[in-house]
């Protein structure tokens, strides 16, 4: 049997946890992630206002070089660490000038804090080679394998007005499904960072082929929306605008915060949509987007009312003002929170609220200055909404009087619209009680569960209905129980997300392991379909109280880490150390409606994580459920959780 001792605790320093972990850190189908960490580095000096160029390289070999003519990274040696500041930068975790926010700082605005960008360059690639220009001297250093080969020399001198940075990586093709770059999409990202960056040309050299492009973009944002949209007939004309935070408001933002965006609506053809936060694309969006979509429609929606557009019957929700716009949002944030390393979606919640005040008195002035656009962005927001009723009038009828009476416990929302509707599976009454007052009724359904689900994992599907629980689950979603190899018809699905919502510890793990046992083995179709979430509730609230031009307010963190790092920002803000109060929930009985509204039932500020599934992984994932969850395997689970031990984090 496997030993389980003092000896198997393993400290991983260094760059070794993101080469045990590469998934962790950044997107393993290619080294795309990591060359852009390196380009968004440039990007963020000229973002700082002072880079003008940026030179990007793909050599033959392989190899990608971005060059800089921004300020250079530090020479000097670093006092804590006793290195050159640029070795710590390649080389240490949690470490780079974003995180100095005081004022005067090195970076202002930059793209993310999690301060893990070049290092993973580094410790994922065989050679990186690193020339800075600063102070007079061109300095080189270079790593294999992540360890640098000698300190930082000195290598020539160069006029003191030469200034900025040069890296060249040569990605491991160990980490990754394809070794090298995908050009292609890399194209496009350094296209976009250009349109985001007005004056500055960013140049890419394809070496194999000779061929040279580049991008400077002075009409930014409009221009760029323009021509992905081309091929298609507009409703109304690009709309650019812009607004940020200013040092004498009292919009409680910091100064510079803020955003732009341009923004059209069309009939018909493909919609564009691209969102960037500090330069960072956001592919999956975020609370940024969200607030981008609340200030649209709170506006168009003010507009239709004030000129009486809307028909009797017609309530327009967001959707039906947002489905055919198509935009390009870049928000400035001060401390921009993502979700995952790759920075794919942001997740500050006060972002919602900055781009949304931002965007609504704009939109408002420019609506009622051009009102035949507007009356033509409300007359295609109504088309949307009538066809939304149609199609749920059509799900109605379908349905029929043979479907199966509804669970008295089932807290069902008013709309039959099975695209916007969504079903929380509560765990007890007390947190159930918050729910159904928190939530938002005309979608949003509860349906609370007493105690922990039966496991179902060695249960025949023709005996899950003895269980008054599974029986009501079953019976909300509208789906019977079936087998992955089943044909089965989700037309009668109720709800277009199935949200398991338990409280954030052993117990509520217990229960969501249960439910996702019983999705996984008995209603797989619904888990392939992408309709299973895990909702996450925080942990700990934070009261801070009104410091500079800030009101109080509360601050939600997800865990531990997260909280730390609020905490470290309040420190930076200069709120008096102790000032703040910490509550930890115990469980989600304990949250008033309007908290877990904000942190859990909120599409737009929550987190929740989407269950995916495939046949090709199904075979793995059924051995990992048949040892963790049959009946017979106890001494294999024993086995599993004492070699495997040392890889818990211990919440005590």
């Amino acid at each position: 049997m496997a030993t389980y001792n003092e000896a198997s605790f393993k400290v991983l320093r260094g760059l070794e946890p993101v080469r045990q972990r590469p998934g962790m850190y950044t997107n393993l189908e290619s080294p795309n992630h990591i060359i852009a960490e390196v380009v968004d580095n440039a990007c963020d000096e000229a973002l700082a206002g002072y880079a003008k160029n940026i030179v990007v390289t793909a050599h033959s070999d392989g190899s990608i070089s971005v060059s800089d003519d921004g300020r250079g990274i530090p020479v000097g040696i670093h006092k804590e660490e006793g290195r050159s500041v640029v070795e710590v930068a390649f080389t240490v975790l949690h470490s780079g000038g974003k995180f100095d926010k005081e004022k005067g700082g090195a970076y202002q605005f930059a793209g993310g804090l999690h301060g893990v960008g070049v290092a993973v360059t580094n410790a994922l690639s065989k050679i990186v080679e690193v020339t800075v220009f600063r102070d007079g001297g061109q300095h080189e250093l270079r790593f294999i394998e992540g360890v640098a080969e000698a300190p930082l020399k000195k290598t020539a001198s160069c006029p003191k007005t030469k200034t900025g940075t040069s890296v060249r990586a040569w990605p491991n093709p160990k980490y990754f499904d394809a070794p090298n770059v995908n050009l292609a999409q890399f194209e496009h990202s350094l296209r976009s960072k250009a349109v985001l960056l007005p004056g500055v040309t960013i140049t890419l050299n394809l070496e194999k082929t000779g061929e040279t492009k580049s991008w400077t973009y002075a009409d930014g944002l409009r221009g760029y929306l323009a021509e992905s949209l081309s091929e298609f007939e507009l409703t109304t004309p690009i709309l650019l605008q812009e607004k940020f935070a200013r040092k004498d408001d009292n919009s409680g933002f910091a100064e510079g915060e803020g955003a732009t965006w341009a923004l059209t609506w069309s009939a018909e053809g493909n919609v564009v949509r691209e969102s960037y936060v500090n330069l960072i694309p956001t592919p999956s969006g975020g609370t940024h987007e969200s607030g981008l979509r609340e200030g649209i429609f709170n506006s168009v929606k003010s507009f239709a009312e004030l000129h009486g557009l809307l028909p009797k019957g017609v309530k327009l929700v967001a959707e039906d003002v947002f489905s055919r716009s198509s935009f390009v949002l870049s928000a400035k944030v001060l401390d921009p929170q993502f979700q995952g390393q790759t920075k794919e979606k942001l997740v500050s919640r006060e972002a919602l609220r900055l781009v949304s005040s931002m965007i609504k008195d704009p939109l408002d002035l420019w609506l009622n200055e051009h009102i035949d656009d507007g009356k033509k962005i409300v007359e295609l927001a109504i088309q949307q909404a009538q066809a939304r009723l149609r199609s749920a009038q059509k799900v109605e009828k379908k349905k029929g009087s043979s479907v199966a009476v509804l669970p008295g416990k089932l807290t069902d929302c008013s709309s039959s619209d099975s695209t916007r509707t969504e079903l929380f599976l509560v765990e007890g009454d007390s947190a159930g009680g918050s729910a159904k007052q928190g939530r938002n009724k005309e979608f949003q359904a509860v349906l609370p569960l007493r105690g922990k689900v039966l496991n179902t994992f060695e249960v025949e599907k023709d005996r899950l209905f003895a269980n008054n629980e599974i029986h009501d689950i079953a019976v909300a979603i509208g789906v019977d129980p079936h087998a992955p190899t089943d044909t089965v018809d989700l037309s009668g699905l109720r709800y277009n997300a199935i949200l398991i919502m338990a409280d954030a510890d052993v117990d509520g793990s217990h229960i969501s392991t249960l439910l996702l046992t019983l999705f996984y083995r008995h209603f797989y179709k619904v888990v392939e379909a992408g309709k299973i979430y895990i909702a996450q509730p925080p942990l700990f609230r934070i009261d801070v109280p009104a410091h500079g031009k800030k009101q109080a307010s509360k601050v939600y963190a997800l865990n531990e880490a997260e909280m730390n790092g609020i905490l470290d920002r309040l420190r930076k803000e200069k709120v008096r150390e102790g000032s703040w109060s910490i509550s930890r929930f115990k469980g989600l009985g304990e949250m008033s409606p309007e908290q877990l509204w904000d942190t859990t039932l909120n599409p737009d500020t929550r987190r929740a994580l989407c269950v995916k599934a495939d046949l090709a992984s199904f075979k793995s994932t059924m051995g990992i459920f048949n040892m963790l969850m049959g009946k017979q395997e106890a001494s294999t689970r024993r086995a599993w959780l004492e070699y495997h031990g040392n890889e818990v984090e211990v919440d005590i």
